[in-house]
């Protein structure tokens, strides 16, 4: 749906958009791929960022920065079947592009439990599909389903929207 071209014009094979079956592995990782695992997000962090990779070529696509996805991980106990049914053991997966203006979401509301977006103060509901909780956003943060194989995080589909804000920057 938001494969290669999309609003941005990435076109690069390093900027593909995130594709069932891809991997993730942290965004500040050198030389080859490591596939996330369950353990590597701990419960209550802050946003751990990541780039999707196929695991077949190795191809770590952060060639875009619309790649970018942020992870949070909960308590598999403290969630509904619906909710569990969107994340690999609690793990959930956003767009780490806010929606308002294109800014890097990174921060972590810690009191009630939100993903924050430093530059408008926007706030995401991780538990509620990325809802706007506070702040300008005209939209949730697009969510990426998730599973998990052998403890590896694998992205389970597209993202939920097309990531990016109104000045988002490939």
């Amino acid at each position: 749906m938001f494969g290669e071209g999309g609003p941005a014009f990435a076109t690069g094979v390093d900027s593909a958009r995130p594709r069932e079956g891809d991997r993730l592995v942290a965004e500040d990782s050198e030389g080859k791929p490591k596939a996330l695992q369950l353990l590597d997000i701990k419960i209550g962090d802050k946003p751990f960022g990541a780039f999707p990779f196929n695991p077949a070529d190795g191809i770590k696509r952060e060639g875009s920065r619309l790649n970018r996805i942020i992870l949070v991980r909960f308590d598999s106990s403290e969630l509904t079947p619906d909710q569990l049914a969107r994340s690999a053991d609690g793990v959930f997966a956003f767009s780490g592009v806010c929606p308002h203006r294109g800014c890097d979401v990174t921060e972590w509301n810690d009191k009630d439990r939100m993903i924050l977006c430093y530059c408008h103060l926007s706030q995401f509901d991780p538990r509620n599909q990325g809802a706007v909780f506070a702040g300008p956003a005209p939209r949730p943060l697009p969510i990426l389903p998730l599973k998990s194989e052998q403890s590896e995080i694998v992205i389970a589909g597209e993202f939920s929207s097309e990531p990016g804000g109104a000045k988002a920057i490939d």
